[in-house]
């Protein structure tokens, strides 16, 4: 079979809804009696580490426990270390999680308000690698894969959810400040603002190209975006990076625009809160708030057989538990009705159609979907174009025997990271 080695954005019935108005953010009422940040890599009980329980912390304070590593978290509130326990995250992903008791008196940690009296790229990666909207500031500086466009995205992803869009339209000059920081201590100089199609007549002018992103789901997804922009096709299996790009979220930009105004690291994080019945409230929280201390106070109950969704319907994540902590990346959390569960089947495929019909890059996905249940994850990537999904989960949405094609999608490119980082490491190791 031919290799298909671009993007190419097909249409489709499922669509974006435009903002009825700007939505009101709502504060949530108290800091939660704790807050739990996850800081990224494997953590042991037995390792040694600089931070400990009982250790007391500042609000915006650095936080990393290895001295030797580049990782670190912040914490979003002053308070005492109360514990540092493994965590294990989708797919693999290791965190040591890092509760601490809040303290009724806040104290500002003052590590960041001496480097952003200079705002500097190194100012930058830092002290900010966590603010809210989570920036990837690690691909700036690569000399063998320098930065051609950043490309801001005032558009969300994933269906329902409403955070970037809020914050383009009501912190636009918060976004232009971080604009005008990050072309100057970044030295890209072409800077794209991408905009649902629906608000770009209401934005005023900003330093910075500006795109219109269509209605058509999943127009917003940031490789589409991407293809859009640059008029060209990256081929699959490459990284945005790897093709001169980066990409952030107006969040991520307006927020390094406060910080470095301000001083200090933002710590609350706009969230769009989904209801059962599909209604919508835009909401601020401090970061590490569990979700469950958020559905209590905007009274929204969880029932026997419910889910909770960290993300939208289209891409989102179920969690276990209530207790799951809001991070820097978290821009909605969902609650599905235990009647409106979409149940999942070992039903076969019947060639319907469908998935390859609605795919935007049109994989193959019914031929795709058999190598990756049996686990034959290479010949997927060779022979069926598992790298040019970028995962939008329409394919999984449509299918008629209710197959998790999404999941498994997901499973196999983890899958494949672990095998290349593996044959990696061998090869350093010859």
């Amino acid at each position: 079979m031919l290799k298909q080695s671009f993007i190419r954005l097909a249409s489709t019935d499922v669509e974006y809804r435009p903002f009825a108005e700007v939505p009101a953010l709502l504060e949530t009422p108290n800091v939660p009696g704790n807050v739990t940040v996850l800081h990224p890599g494997e953590y042991n009980r037995s390792d040694a580490i600089d931070l400990k329980p009982g250790d007391a912390v500042k609000t915006g304070q650095k936080l990393a426990l290895f001295p030797e590593s580049v990782a670190y978290v912040v914490s979003p509130v002053t308070g005492t270390v109360a514990g540092i326990e493994p965590f294990a995250g989708d797919f693999g992903r290791r965190y040591a999680a890092v509760t601490i008791e809040v303290s009724d008196e806040e104290e500002p940690d003052n590590q960041f308000t001496e480097a952003a009296a200079s705002p500097s790229l190194e100012a930058a990666k830092n002290f900010l690698g966590c603010v809210p909207g989570m920036p990837d500031l690690s691909v700036f500086g690569d000399p063998d894969h320098p930065i051609d466009v950043l490309i801001v995205s005032g558009a969300d992803s994933d269906l329902m959810v409403d955070t970037n869009k809020y914050v383009i339209t009501a912190e636009t000059a918060e976004v232009e400040h971080g604009l005008h920081l990050l072309r100057e201590i970044t030295g890209v100089d072409r800077i794209v603002v991408a905009l649902p199609s629906d608000i770009v007549q209401g934005i005023g002018s900003l330093e910075a190209e500006v795109f219109g992103v269509s209605p058509a789901y999943p127009s917003a997804n940031p490789r589409m975006i991407a293809n859009a922009v640059l008029g060209e096709p990256i081929p699959a299996g490459r990284t945005l990076a790897e093709a001169g790009v980066a990409m952030m979220s107006a969040e991520t930009v307006a927020n390094i625009g406060k910080a470095f105004e301000s001083g200090s690291i933002p710590t609350k994080k706009a969230i769009t809160l989904i209801r059962k019945d599909g209604s919508k409230t835009m909401v601020s929280v401090k970061l590490g708030t569990p979700m469950g201390r958020i559905l209590r106070d905007y009274g929204e109950s969880l029932g026997e057989g419910d889910r909770l969704i960290l993300g939208g319907p289209m891409t989102g994540s179920a969690v276990f538990s209530d207790t799951y902590p809001i991070q820097a990346d978290t821009d909605a959390i969902m609650v599905q009705d235990s009647q409106a569960v979409s149940f999942v089947s070992d039903y076969p495929c019947i060639n319907c159609g469908e998935c390859i019909r609605i795919c935007p890059t049109k994989v193959q996905v019914s031929m795709l979907v058999r190598f990756l249940e049996a686990g034959q994850y290479e010949d997927a990537a060779d022979l069926y174009d598992l790298y040019s999904c970028v995962d939008c989960g329409l394919c999984s949405f449509v299918c008629v025997s209710k197959i998790p094609i999404f999941q498994y999608i997901r499973l196999a490119k983890y899958e494949l990271s672990r095998l290349q980082a593996a044959e990696a490491e061998e090869a350093e190791n010859v």
